[in-house]
């Protein structure tokens, strides 16, 4: 009897992850793909791929070594 019991409990919480997701808002493929370009040429300056990381920030530099004579 238990077994039946979290069974049907297992169903409740099915049904109710059904329903969030019947219930959420949803958006064109072409429409996201759009807002997505838009983002990315309104953000194109701060991107580090394609602007580049200056060398004084950089935290994966080559540590400079320093030799004495």
């Amino acid at each position: 009897m238990s077994n039946n019991a979290g069974s049907i409990s297992a169903m409740r919480r099915l049904v109710e992850q059904l329903r969030v997701e019947a219930s959420m808002e949803r958006v064109k493929v072409s429409q996201a793909a759009a807002e997505l370009q838009q983002y990315c040429l309104q953000n194109v300056h701060k991107d580090a791929l394609l602007t580049g990381v200056p060398a004084a920030t950089n935290p994966f530099r080559e540590p400079r070594s320093c030799t004495v004579l």
